[in-house]
């Protein structure tokens, strides 16, 4: 891995990471505005950069963001410059399945309208880093800033935040001024892309399948380096980058012929018999977790979902009955993946592993299609004329 130099804040917004070694001059610039709604935007987005690192090494990235910078630490192989910042408020979660209206209406409304000296500040900022355009996934903030400095913008999304908002508009979440405001700056960008599982189909310019990170390491590898014995039946359990404070681990530990993996599910690696108990942030990559596993349980999520598409294993889903997005994935699932719901009271009190047998049933799919982050990376780089 390339090594890491700290750089100093650049413009009074909270701003600074890591640079890595190797940065030339010479490189193309190009910024991301990541939404920090959970990791599922990361994770696309982190694809995204990954597909167009292949297509032509010289792109820097610049990250903008408060999703943790060791994720793309982790999932980017090129070069990146990350800069702390708030680029979205998305919903308040106060657990993975259930979001927080009150809370999420008020730092709307200190959020909203955008500050525009922070908007010109920062369109100044993308000429001094010479970016040749801005990416947003699905932050809005991306645009403005990319309308601002007169360079061109791309979204990449299933789904926008007006259309989200638009779901709870009510006397208790007075959201409508909200809606309107950011779907006319959504109607600024200059090329939008969609992607699989799409909430609303809009005239975009691309639709692709799923976008995942790509896997790195074979099913083999991961379960020899977790020390799983050959033939035994392997079960992930994810609730995506939101905490979860799991009640039935002594349940899983009945199912003596089975491995959980579970991601967040201790400050430091341990197995313990057939549970391996992983930190949010660990040394393994987890696409290549859910590659090694004969079925995931977890919170119905894009990033999830896209990832289990690609590895073709059995899901067994938790829906998120408030949110928008969830009935849109369910539908995909059930057309295009082999899964089955599970509830939020059955998930919580462990019912759901009487579940497991049929689950594990399910047919795996081998998929022959192109990730769509390789698809999206090709149309990015030809509409903004970045050569091989």
């Amino acid at each position: 891995m390339l090594a890491l130099d700290r750089i100093t804040d650049k413009y009074g917004n909270n701003t600074g990471g890591v640079l890595k070694r190797g940065m030339g001059k010479s490189m193309c610039s190009i910024a991301y505005f990541v939404s920090p709604h959970g990791y599922g935007h990361a994770a696309r987005a982190c694809a995204v950069m990954a597909a167009m690192h292949v297509f032509n090494p010289s792109i820097r990235f610049e990250i903008f963001t408060t999703i943790p910078q060791w994720f793309f630490q982790q999932s980017i192989p090129g070069t990146f410059t990350y800069h702390s910042l708030l680029t979205d408020i998305g919903m308040v979660q106060v657990s993975p399945l259930r979001e927080d209206l009150p809370e999420t209406l008020r730092k709307l409304d200190n959020f909203l309208p955008y500050d525009e000296p922070q908007i010109t500040s920062l369109s100044k900022e993308m000429h001094k880093l010479k970016c040749m355009s801005i990416i947003c996934d699905i932050s809005p903030m991306g645009i403005a800033v990319a309308q601002k400095a007169c360079i061109p913008s791309v979204l990449v999304e299933n789904f926008t935040w007006d259309w989200v908002y638009e779901n709870y508009v009510s006397t208790d979440f007075p959201a409508g001024k909200f809606v309107d405001y950011l779907r006319q700056i959504y109607s600024y960008v200059d090329y939008h892309i969609q992607t699989e599982p799409v909430c609303s189909y809009q005239d975009a310019d691309l639709c692709t399948v799923p976008v995942s990170r790509a896997v790195r390491a074979t099913s083999r590898q991961i379960r020899q380096r977790l020390g799983i014995p050959g033939g035994v039946k392997v079960v992930m359990i994810t609730m995506g980058g939101i905490p979860e404070r799991y009640t039935f681990l002594e349940q899983l530990t009945q199912q003596s012929d089975i491995c959980f993996i579970i991601p967040g599910g201790s400050q430091t690696m341990q197995l313990n018999g057939n549970l391996v108990l992983l930190p949010r942030h660990s040394d393994f990559f987890h696409p290549d977790l859910i590659n090694a596993c004969d079925a995931v349980v977890g919170k119905l999520g894009y990033s999830t979902l896209a990832e289990i598409y690609h590895a073709g294993v059995p899901y067994g889903y938790i829906p998120r009955s408030t949110f928008k997005e969830s009935e849109v994935l369910e539908a995909f699932v059930k057309n295009q993946m082999n899964g089955r719901a599970i509830s939020e009271s059955q998930f919580q009190e462990g019912s759901w592993v009487s579940f497991l047998p049929e689950i594990l049933e399910l047919p795996g799919i081998k998929r022959n299609d192109t990730n769509g982050a390789v698809e999206t990376a090709q149309f990015i780089c030809k509409v903004i004329s970045i050569k091989p």
